[in-house]
């Protein structure tokens, strides 16, 4: 496969990802939250404080994505293994940490003040999980893509 073709397919996966992220934060959340508020008029007061808390884990989410999307840029110009790749891979490392750690603080935070219930904690950590194992592969990736810079570097200088 031909590097511009592989960049092509990333992009296209990125927007379906885009698309997928879009939809859950501006129409699936919001709706769970009002049909919750139907079946439970008493959790009301929890609507705008809970959909705030889940729009804050986006920023991490969208950052990530520009610099993915920066990565298929460089994969598309043929430069795959660089410096510049692995310190994206790093940023994104760096972001998912934060957001999987955010998303821990605040449902304790809101177990705390009796906003949440015990199961959604415990449904909040297999998020966190994820976002963590993202942060660990990006990581990995990263250190990876650097070493084969640097091999590609050496290669690039030798005769």
């Amino acid at each position: 496969m031909k590097q511009s073709t592989l960049a092509r397919w990333l992009r296209i996966i990125l927007v379906g990802v885009l698309i997928c992220g879009l939809t859950v934060y501006f129409f699936i959340v919001p709706a769970m939250g009002h049909d919750l508020i139907m079946t439970a008029p008493e959790l009301k007061s929890w609507y705008m404080p809970w959909l705030m808390f889940i729009f804050g884990t986006s920023l991490p989410c969208a950052a990530g994505f520009v610099f993915a999307w920066l990565i298929t840029v460089n994969i598309g110009r043929d430069r795959s293994f660089s410096a510049e790749n692995s310190r994206y891979l790093k940023y994104i490392a760096i972001l998912a940490a934060v957001d999987a750690a955010y998303f821990f603080i605040g449902n304790v935070i809101f177990l705390s003040l009796n906003m949440s219930h015990p199961g959604v904690m415990i449904l909040s950590l297999m998020i966190v999980f994820a976002a963590a194992a993202v942060a660990v592969a990006a990581a990995a990736l990263s250190h990876l893509v650097y070493k084969a810079a640097l091999l590609q570097e050496e290669s690039d200088l030798t005769i």
